[in-house]
């Protein structure tokens, strides 16, 4: 294994990343598509939370211009759903007679205002925290019964009439994670990415004035095929609804199905629904693997966890070949002991039990080119995006974890188009500027603190991550 020293001196510890030369104007979106990345450095919107100018794309406008466009039909399926705004779009179509449909992960299918502080953990006491922040609009301090009411996006579905389910609609106790993003509109118009439909993710904490949401974005993409593939896993979702029978399907009992391909308007994409069994060859891990495989130039990586050591082998196989590898992964996923960026640094950190995965395989030469971007305080890097030889990106709800792979609902997009392609790496270089590469001061502390308590660790089972 490759001493700390060793990573510090191949890693280029504390590094600033440097784009050089100037960035290309970008090519138009392919037909079809729109794109929008909430920190973008070219735009500005004036945000909901706080009335400031910021620069970015306003996600939740494209989100609301899709609702009320509808005619016909709403369909969502989110792991969260915290905008009022949004919850009350929904109920307007409801209300106009247009069919509203929505899915909901189960630790998010509960308005936060009749919840008790005390019945919480950590987590979901601070969102109650931050969403109670939202709704206080006079900003006393104080929440009245109608601003629980109007800032309660669960809440005012319910009251709106809107049928809403989550991942125990099959008689489960849920999936490992209802973990889609999408809405579809009028079985034509598909909303997509890596954007839960909440504050946090969009815009900011709204109790902190300081941050811009994780880093995030969306696609709307027009096409009645693309549309269709996402209807019907909408339908095993939903099976009757709401009327209580156990005829839903999350997670396994879905029956995995392969990587389907639809045109969109002269654009090949890709669409694979997880989670299948480990030993299915169709499952998202190998066919990320896969898709890895077929670079032969260049990959730039912005993932919010990355835990799955067989692409972290493939990675390996394609530095061998010159395949220009660059990777930013979030600060708070980074450098715990599962991820896969400490194998990349070469570097084997115990978890607080002393505890080293079996079958890690650290790299003997660390990846110069992988770190953590710079974000305000409180945000995270939420992308799940991959971009290789300029061609093809890869994007979705989908982490880079078994446990998207086996256990959540999860989409996966592989999409082949240079333009589109252009534009996620203008978002990359975006991140890449000053982002800090190598190990991390933070790193070294970290490492130094638990081999002096856990030595070189113990060997333990790989966990589902």
């Amino acid at each position: 294994m490759l001493t700390l020293a060793g990573a510090i001196s191949l890693g280029g510890c504390g590094a600033n990343a440097r784009l050089i030369g100037s960035t290309p104007a970008q090519p138009p979106l392919p037909k079809g598509f729109e794109l929008v990345f909430n920190q973008r450095g070219e735009t500005s919107y004036r945000s909901p939370i706080n009335g400031q100018q910021r620069p970015g794309d306003d996600l939740e406008a494209l989100v609301l211009r899709s609702i009320r466009e509808a005619r016909s039909e709403l369909l969502v399926a989110v792991q969260e759903l915290s905008l009022p705004e949004v919850a009350r779009a929904l109920v307007a179509k409801q209300r106009e007679g247009i069919t509203v449909k929505v899915v909901l992960e189960n630790t998010y299918s509960t308005p936060w205002s009749q919840q008790h502080a005390l019945d919480l953990n950590p987590h979901q006491r601070l969102r109650q925290r931050q969403l109670s922040a939202l709704a206080d609009r006079n900003h006393d301090g104080v929440l009245s019964s109608e601003e629980r009411e109007a800032g309660d996006a669960v809440l005012i579905l319910q009251r709106g009439g809107v049928p809403l389910i989550d991942d125990t609609a099959d008689g489960s106790a849920g999936s490992g994670l209802m973990h889609h993003k999408f809405l579809i509109a009028d079985r034509r118009v598909l909303v997509t990415g890596s954007a839960n439909f909440t504050p946090s993710c969009i815009h900011g904490d709204p109790d902190s004035p300081s941050t811009r949401g994780n880093v995030n974005h969306l696609l709307r993409l027009e096409s009645a095929p693309l549309a269709a593939v996402f209807v019907q896993e909408f339908q095993k979702l939903w099976g009757d609804g709401p009327q209580g029978q156990p005829d839903s399907r999350f997670g396994l009992e879905k029956k995995g199905t392969a990587i389907q391909r639809v045109d969109v308007q002269g654009t090949a994409v890709d669409v694979l629904f997880a989670p299948h069994r480990s030993k299915d060859p169709r499952n998202g891990l190998l066919v990320l693997e896969q898709s890895l495989n077929q670079a032969r130039e260049r990959i730039d990586l912005a993932l919010f966890v990355f835990s799955a050591q067989n692409l972290t082998e493939a990675l390996a196989h394609l530095r061998t070949k010159g395949v220009r590898l660059r990777l930013l992964a979030d600060p708070g996923f980074a450098y715990r002991s599962f991820s896969e960026v400490l194998d990349l640094l070469g570097i084997n950190l115990p978890d607080r039990r002393c505890g080293i995965e079996a079958g890690n395989k650290t790299w003997s030469a660390a990846m110069e080119t992988v770190g953590v971007p710079r974000l305000a305080g409180g945000d995270k890097l939420h992308h799940k995006f991959a971009v290789i030889d300029r061609r093809t990106v890869i994007t979705g709800s989908f982490n880079w974890s078994p446990s998207a792979a086996h256990g959540n609902d999860e989409t996966l997009l592989l999409i082949h188009s240079p333009a589109l392609a252009s534009q996620f790496e203008h978002e990359f270089e975006r991140m890449w500027r000053g982002a800090e590469l190598g190990v991390a001061p933070r790193l070294e502390r970290r490492w130094a603190r638990m081999h002096k308590a856990c030595g070189s660790g113990q060997r333990r089972p790989m966990p589902g991550r």
